[in-house]
């Protein structure tokens, strides 16, 4: 394992990476517990798009294949979450999507710097 994938294993928030072919490549614990609904079901290899409904199947083929970015709030079981989706590159070409999902606090405060 490299030293980013031991910075990223346990962090406490999701990290989901796939491939240009929507194929899951990448998952650190906190993914791995999110999204596997058991320790049979194995997620990395499979295509994320079975885990998404058309729309956001659609959605991800169009970042994927523009290397535009993606993010917005959900909230599931009272918790709230911020989701940002970006293309990550290799030899300068998109090589893939991430995904961080990152639990937030339902009320969060909001700093206008200069």
């Amino acid at each position: 394992m490299h030293l980013t994938e031991d910075i990223l294993k346990q962090l406490p928030f999701a990290v989901t990476a796939c491939d240009t072919e929507g194929i899951i490549i990448y998952m650190n614990d906190r993914s791995i517990q999110t999204f596997q609904k058991s320790e049979n079901e194995k997620l990395i290899g499979k295509p994320l798009f079975d885990c998404h409904s058309p729309q956001s199947a659609e959605k991800i083929r169009s970042l994927l294949s523009t290397g535009g970015t993606n993010s917005y709030t959900i909230e599931k079981n009272g918790q709230k979450k911020l989701i940002y989706q970006c293309p990550w590159y290799k030899n300068n070409k998109i090589a893939g999507l991430a995904e961080i999902s990152l639990p937030i606090p339902a009320e969060m405060p909001n700093y206008i710097r200069k």
